[in-house]
This record gives structure tokens, sequence and C-alpha cells, in this order.
């Protein structure tokens, strides 16, 4: 009995479930984070440099194409809303106007990251970073928590053109890992008059053209890459991200209608401290 051959096929048995697990962990982060104020740029950095687990384990293209799941799960929620929209915009101006405004928030961050993309992931991506952010943007919540704002907007489809512009360039302090998408649109909208849900469902239409622009970019970029991409685990990944960002995406607004953002807030101080001691203490 070859005892070698035994053993080795036991640890390579094992390493193929272990990638799994792995793959299903970092899909649950990427589905739950990706429309929370929470940053899932900002979990998956920390998960990589502390775990192991990310591009060194799965490559580039793992993390790009499980994002996918999170988009498709917010695309199937919205499909209805999208395809009236898209069959009205050309007749009525309501539609015309919102679509307008989206193309509007959407612009900052696309020449944004058209001319800077490279310098900020080549200076930016940074774990001490990550835990800073991580906690100024907890500490931005509660503040913003605690100002008792009188909102004047309540439908993220009326808002001004200008306000939708401007929603776009709160959401360019998001380039810097850790700030969070979400939680710099919501925050923005909030600061200049919408509610709670109305931002929030603002952040989640803005999330479609950012995240999809983002990923065609992404894959084009390592298209090279992706023939060489671990099949099963990318698979895995974003079953679990779709799932759990379908959860999200259908949570989240009765959610925020009827809570503060102090949960989230907290999650980033403890997360953002945690990783500071890490960093500095083991």
């Amino acid at each position: 009995m070859n005892f070698d051959a035994i053993k080795a096929a036991v640890v390579s048995l094992v390493s193929a479930h272990l990638d799994l697990f792995k793959a299903a962990i970092l899909g649950i982060v990427e589905g739950l984070t990706e429309f929370l104020p929470v940053s899932s740029t900002g979990h998956l950095l920390l998960m990589e440099q502390f775990l192991g687990w990310g591009d060194d384990a799965f490559g580039k293209s793992f993390a790009i194409l499980i994002q996918l799941g999170a988009i498709l799960a917010l695309l199937t929620i919205y499909f209805g809303r999208i395809w009236a929209l898209a069959t009205t915009m050309f007749t009525q101006w309501g539609a015309t106007r919102f679509v307008i405004g989206i193309l509007l928030a959407f612009l900052p961050a696309a020449v944004i990251g058209a001319l800077a993309g490279s310098y900020i992931k080549s200076h930016l991506f940074d774990v001490r970073i990550v835990c800073i952010t991580l906690i100024l943007g907890g500490f931005v919540l509660l503040w913003v928590d605690r100002m008792n704002l009188k909102p004047r907007h309540f439908d993220a489809t009326a808002f001004s053109l200008p306000r939708y512009f401007a929603i776009g360039l709160c959401q360019c302090l998001a380039m810097v890992p850790g700030v969070s998408r979400s939680g710099a649109t919501i925050v923005g909208a909030m600061l200049f008059g919408s509610d709670r849900r109305s931002a929030a469902e603002f952040s989640f239409w803005l999330a479609m053209p950012t995240m999809v622009g983002a990923f065609a970019y992404e894959v084009f970029k390592n298209r090279a890459e992706l023939a060489h991409a671990n099949i099963t685990a990318i698979a895995v990944g974003f079953i679990f991200s779709f799932i759990f960002g379908w959860i999200v995406v259908k949570t989240f607004l009765t959610y925020v209608q009827r809570h503060s953002f102090a949960v989230f807030a907290w999650w980033r101080i403890l997360l953002g401290s945690a990783g500071v001691y890490a960093i500095y203490f083991l």
C-alpha cells in the first residue's frame, strides 16, 4: 500500500474543500457588505491581509467575478423598475430627468476612476488606510445620526439635477478603501436633505452603473487571467455573493426607515480598531 500516495490524496482533498470554504466565506462577505455602509473592499482587504485569503489564494479574477453576484442580485430585484424606466425615458420627462440624474451622479467617479484608478490602487489600497477610514467612517455615521436632520426630500427619483451631481461627488470619496460607496452616497444625500430611505434607495440606483462599469473595466484589464481562474471556487463565491446581496437589498430599505445607522457605525469602529491592534501589537 502506497501510504505517501494516500496521504497526498487526502491533503489534496482537504485543500480543495478548504478553498471552497474560503470562497463561500468571501462570497458571503461580499454580498453582505457591498450595499451596506461598511465597505466591502475594506472587508476583503482585511481578510486578505490577516487570513491570507483573496488575490493570493484565488487570483484577481476571483474578487472581480464574485462581485458580479452582488450586482446581479441588485439588478434582479430592480428589474421591473429598470424596465419601466427604460420604456418611459423617451416619453416621460420625469423618467428622462431621473436617468440624467443617475448619469450625472455616476460621471465624477467614472472620470476620476479612469484618470487615477491605477494610482489609487497602488498607493491607497493599504490595510492601515482601511482601518483608519473604517473608524473615521463609523464616527461620521454616528455624527449624522445625531444631527437631527430635517429631511425635505423623500423620493429618490425626484431629486434636483445639481443634487444628483453633488451626491456623485460624495461617492468619489469611496475610492479610498474603507470609506464605503454606499456610506458616502447615503451620508451625502442625507446632508443634502434626503431622508434615510430615499438616500439608501438612490445608493442602490447609483450602484448599478458604478458597479457594472467597474466590473467591465476590471474584466477587460484582467482578461488574460480569467482563462486560468479557479472556476469552481468562483462559482461558489458567486452564488453566496448573489444570495446574501439579494437578502441585503431586500431588507436594507425597510431597516433604515425604522432604525439608525448606529449598528453599522459601531461595527466599522470595532473592526477598524481590531485591525489597528493586530497591525501594531500582534
